[in-house]
């Protein structure tokens, strides 16, 4: 199937030609390029028209989060009736395994692990395996060990309509990918009977199916799992396994062989150097790993073993997301000014705290090949890839050896900010001076400072002298920065005040000065790159203009300014040719009229109705269906609503321990 791109929108300013010419670099076999485009240049809207035009999958690794987001649901957008999926880090919560020898402090392993984006993974994976028309959209975790592509591939199961099999043969096959029967607690990766009828939860699906067996499966149907009410009639349909690390007893049976052979060597070993207590630790510890893996096919940190459940040699690399697309994808690296460093670092930081646990006797040596890739397998493995920033950085811009495609004219017609020294002397007056003009026209304010308190402090200083202003930094869970951001757009308050988390992918249109304090400090906070990137928050608006509070001019800020100068030179002369007259860029969101309609609709009222009928009984169906809501609230970026619902369901579930519910 081709991809379908669809937007109203036709590529304007700098695109058309960008891409082109990055078509033209993939099609002659170019291995690596950078995209240099400027912020609100629509680096987004390229690549999705490259890949329509090469008509390959593709993988966009983002350096976050909270960016891969954006781009899952802008990709989304641009092809409703394509594969885009979504693969980070399912963890909402992560201890790793480690030891304090300074303190004899061993820490368990402990994690939280989101079930809606362990879902997203094993559909990723799914996706790229049986459907060319896949887009991955992924965090820097899709380099860390997985299962490998022919394992998940041998354990997926395609079913059709007149497909021959029977009830037991059928039934067997879902227990040995991981499917446990469950007829009372019915969810992800279970399935029921009921006479000739299994209902099977996928793992990679919200809804459920329906199977009619007798001696051939008769209907394959979808149904949604709240109501039970039929979706549609399936004609086929690919059963996941529940995990990417899904194995088989012969698999299982050779793998502890494998690990008794490393556990003997390694305990010979350590009793030599004198070591027995780490001897006797390992040896325990690793026994009891075992005898879980012989009687349940698992154990706590399975993970660590992965080299001996895929048989592969010492000191190879893992498995992981890249392996599972075919061999003519194509890659772009995400603001790779910053995802490149990270990938080159991820290696060091996961090898030196497992060392400590093999070193004291609580892993075996194989526990390190249990890690993400190097940076040189990463570049080995990689395929033909676009690197994408609007700074990008000396790697990527030598081994690109010239091919550097510029995107520096806007569709907007918007040029960079302009960008003025203030002194350190009266910079505060300054800034309220500052702020005071753009609160005169309902613009915002961004304010730029080098630590947590500072920023808090500054805030409340504003806020006492009658400006409107909140802080935010690290410190707050992603959906709270969400949401101060968009009471920010909606003009609750005129000031914003941070520290990096405001440089890449914060798109606040309303935003017309970015006010750096500090600006002469050392560092990276402080670089060139760095002042590019936060300078390009003002570069949404026609009145954008940025200030930087320093007594000195360092090198960073010169080569920021002669940067920014030669970018605004070539924008205001396309202006002028083609006699474009630059405008704010117009971003919706949800109003509080809206917002409120949404409270008075299904939603909000569905809560009120039933707050008054809760009962032991249908609480956990009421906590099951706001649950939905939340992810589909979440889904379409209307986080005030998911909030509003994720409030509501932390209160339905203490209400749920109580003994009686009132």
């Amino acid at each position: 199937m081709k991809f379908r791109l669809i937007s109203q929108f036709k590529p304007k300013g700098d695109q058309p030609k960008a891409i082109k010419k990055i078509v033209e670099n993939f099609k002659n076999g170019s291995k690596n390029q950078v995209l240099l485009g400027v912020t609100g240049s629509g680096k987004t809207f390229t690549m999705a028209n490259v890949i329509s035009q090469l008509n390959r999958p593709a993988l966009i690794i983002s350096p976050n989060k909270v960016l891969a987001a954006q781009l899952y649901s802008e990709f989304k957008t641009f092809f409703p009736y394509n594969h885009v999926e979504y693969f980070i880090s399912y963890y909402d919560y992560y201890q790793p395994e480690a030891y304090i020898p300074q303190t004899d402090t061993y820490i368990e392993k402990d994690a939280d692990i989101n079930e809606q984006i362990d879902k997203l993974r094993i559909k990723a994976t799914s996706s790229v395996l049986n459907f060319r028309d896949t887009i991955v959209i992924a965090s820097v975790s899709c380099i860390y060990n997985i299962g490998t592509p022919q394992n998940f591939e041998k354990f997926s199961f395609l079913i059709y309509k007149n497909m021959k099999t029977n009830r037991n043969t059928f039934i067997d096959k879902l227990v040995k990918m991981g499917y446990i029967r469950d007829e009372t607690n019915f969810k992800r990766n279970t399935f029921r009977i009921r006479g000739n009828i299994i209902d099977i939860f996928p793992s990679d699906s919200d809804t459920f199916l329906r199977i009619e067996i007798d001696e051939k499966i008769k209907s394959i149907t979808e149904m949604e799992p709240l109501n039970i009410t039929e979706l549609k009639k399936l004609n086929e349909f690919i059963i996941s396994p529940v995990s990417h690390f899904i194995t088989d007893e012969d698999t299982i049976t050779i793998a502890i062989k494998s690990i008794k052979k490393e556990l003997d060597e390694r305990y010979n070993q350590l009793i030599k150097e004198g070591k027995t207590i780490y001897a006797e630790r390992l040896k325990q510890r690793t026994l009891y790993d075992i005898e879980l893996l012989q009687t349940t096919g698992y154990c706590h940190g399975i993970e660590n073993y992965t080299r001996h459940l895929t048989q592969r040699p010492p000191g190879s690399r893992p498995i992981c997301l890249l392996d599972y697309f075919p061999s003519d994808y194509i890659l772009f690296i995400d603001e790779s000014h910053i995802a490149i460093p990270q990938i080159r670092g991820m290696y060091e930081g996961d090898r030196s705290r497992k060392q400590t646990l093999v070193d004291y006797g609580f892993r075996l040596p194989s526990a390190l090949d249990n890690r993400p890739l190097k940076f040189d397998e990463f570049e080995t493995l990689r395929p033909q890839t676009c690197f994408v920033s609007a700074t990008p950085q000396k790697y990527e811009l030598s081994i690109s050896k010239g091919k550097i495609v510029e995107q520096i004219i806007r569709p907007t017609g918007l040029v960079d900010p302009e960008i003025e020294i203030h002194p350190y002397k009266d910079q505060i007056k300054k800034l309220i001076y500052e702020i005071n003009e753009r609160i005169k026209n309902n613009e915002r304010t961004l304010v730029l400072t080098l630590t947590k308190k500072t920023s808090e402090d500054l805030a409340t200083y504003l806020n006492n002298k009658g400006i409107k202003s909140a802080y935010i930094h690290s410190s707050m869970d992603t959906l709270e920065r969400i949401e101060i951001i968009e009471r920010f757009r909606k003009g609750e308050f005129h000031v914003l005040v941070g520290i990096n988390l405001l440089r890449e992918g914060i798109d606040i249109p309303e935003v017309s000065l970015v006010a750096i304090l500090n600006a002469d400090v050392s560092g990276f906070l402080r670089n060139d790159t760095t002042i590019i990137q936060i300078a390009g928050r003002a570069a949404r608006n026609k009145c954008g203009k940025v200030i930087l509070f320093a007594d000195d001019i360092t090198q960073a800020m010169k080569n920021a300014i002669d940067e920014t100068n030669r970018r605004r030179k070539i924008q205001i002369n396309y202006n002028k040719k083609h006699n474009i007259t630059p405008q704010t860029i117009q971003k919706s969101y949800v109003s509080y009229e809206e917002l409120k309609k949404q409270k008075q609709s299904k939603t909000i009222k569905t809560i009120e109705e039933t707050l008054l009928e809760i009962n032991k009984n249908n609480i956990t169906n009421i906590i099951e269906e706001l649950e939905k809501q939340m992810k589909e609230a979440a889904e379409n970026l209307n986080f005030e609503l998911a909030i509003e619902l994720r409030d509501r369901i932390k209160t339905l579930k203490e209400m749920k321990t109580f003994k009686h519910i009132i």
